[in-house]
């Protein structure tokens, strides 16, 4: 970063050279950027959330989250869970769902999503026992396309959320990954591209942001440890990789995060699959990293 005393000093120069007829350009340090509105996937949080989901929210919102993602609502009414958001200042763009749920009764799903207040819906997970050749995964695009249509007749929007077995090449040596991406219609389709699962699987998230820019409208922040700082062609492994708090791990955040534009990301969600017995501690450390992070 640089110093005021550095700063001054080059200014100086500069000018210097200027008043002595020099027609020298010199640059003004880079502006640093930090993240805006930060998010947590209550999924981090759910032994607290079973506990009092009341209690859990307002703890997120005091660390200083302003988003929220849901899977699932505990058997709250979307009524109650909207409050709840506006009386801690919160927002849930996003919601987790699973494809059964929706392909039953989207209609029905949808009209809660919007008391909720959510914009996108996400299908988190698949049973991938099933998707073992390329032709199985055309026919989840397919199933992905009649849903991204339902969502946008709905004025919603449908993503969908990877784990570790998208990004990991079949039998034939395709990627699911690069199929979903390639057989679904991106105007309907976006992606939640889950940081952490895409490394641990051996992809590069920096090649899928150019390759395919604008896709990638969420994104789930996840650190990992040990793994090369993170670099085009240079990535984990899947006996590597194991879950951090976000800051406490190796992935190189600040580049990750330079590159969001192209990605197309909006909105960031904190996320730790086994926090320890501690789970606001893991937010909550999380939290503070991403909050000082310049980029």
């Amino acid at each position: 970063m640089t110093t005021r005393r550095a700063f001054v000093q080059g200014t100086a120069i500069g000018l210097g050279a200027l008043a002595a007829g020099g027609r020298h350009l010199f640059a003004m340090p880079a502006r640093r950027e930090k993240l805006g509105r930060i998010g947590v996937q209550l999924y981090t949080v759910r032994a607290e959330m079973q506990k009092d989901v009341a209690a859990t929210v307002a703890r997120i919102a005091q660390i200083g989250y302003k988003e929220v993602e849901f899977a699932g609502y505990y058997q709250l009414p979307p009524e109650r869970v909207r409050a709840l958001l506006d009386q801690h200042g919160l927002a849930s763009p996003s919601v987790h769902v699973a494809i059964e749920v929706l392909e039953r009764d989207f209609a029905g799903f949808a009209a809660s999503a919007k008391v909720i207040g959510h914009r996108w819906l996400i299908v988190p997970s698949l049973n991938t026992r099933q998707l073992t050749t390329a032709d199985s995964w055309k026919g989840m695009a397919a199933r992905f396309n009649a849903l991204g249509k339902q969502a946008r007749d709905a004025g919603l929007k449908f993503a969908f959320h990877n784990h570790a077995v998208e990004p990991t090449p079949l039998a034939d040596g395709t990627r699911p990954y690069d199929i979903l991406l390639g057989e679904t219609d991106p105007a309907i389709v976006e992606f939640q591209m889950d940081l952490y699962w895409m490394i641990k699987a051996g992809g590069d998230p920096l090649a899928y942001f150019t390759k395919h820019p604008g896709r990638f409208t969420s994104v789930h922040v996840k650190d990992g440890t040990p793994v090369p700082l993170l670099s085009r062609g240079a990535v984990g492994t899947k006996e590597e990789m194991q879950q951090r708090d976000v800051g406490a791990g190796a992935v190189n955040w600040a580049a990750m995060f330079k590159q969001r534009r192209l990605a197309g990301i909006q909105h960031y969600y904190v996320e730790h699959d086994n926090p320890g017995a501690d789970p606001f501690a893991s937010v909550t450390a999380s939290y503070n990293y991403l909050a000082n992070l310049e980029f």
